[in-house]
């Protein structure tokens, strides 16, 4: 019996070693893994026509709306890098050094901070715009977005 006990608990501490140790190995390759410049929201579902939009509710048009911010908030202010997931600083051949890392997570933090303090701001405020003042603003944003993918032709090769 006693050594069915031992037999058990060596197996139970070697188990929980070894899941410790590929939790730490997994958390190193992530550590080690460049981070995305883009990330969250970075595309919309559907672009609308005018007629579209006259037909929702102003309840849709503001979820609409802070969506299309969302994308913007997260595209914008990088494309000189990126319009799209998935470039990293190593794929640009910027150093991945200490101070860049830190340089992007900031800025990703700052991003975030900013969409979050824009969305209370407008969850309480946008709901007395003007519902054409609110449509028109919403196609002003999905051209925008969507001249986004023309972003090339303006780059000399």
């Amino acid at each position: 019996m006693k050594a069915k006990l031992t037999l058990f608990s060596a197996i139970f501490f070697l188990m929980i070693g070894l899941g410790h140790a590929q939790k730490n190995e997994e958390s190193k390759k992530k550590k080690d893994q460049s981070q995305s410049i883009i990330s969250g929201k970075v595309n919309i579902s559907k672009y609308h026509s005018r007629e579209q939009l006259d037909e929702m509710s102003k309840g849709e048009l503001l979820t609409l709306y802070i969506e299309r911010i969302e994308v913007i908030v997260n595209i914008l202010p990088n494309i000189a890098f990126a319009t799209k997931p998935g470039v990293t600083m190593a794929s640009l051949g910027i150093p991945e050094t200490k101070e860049n890392k830190k340089a992007l997570e900031d800025n990703m933090e700052a991003s975030d901070n900013y969409f979050e303090s824009t969305v209370e701001y407008q969850t309480k405020i946008l709901p007395y715009s003007d519902t054409n003042d609110l449509i028109a603003a919403i196609l002003f944003y999905e051209s925008t977005l969507k001249a986004l993918h023309t972003y090339n032709d303006f780059k000399e090769d």
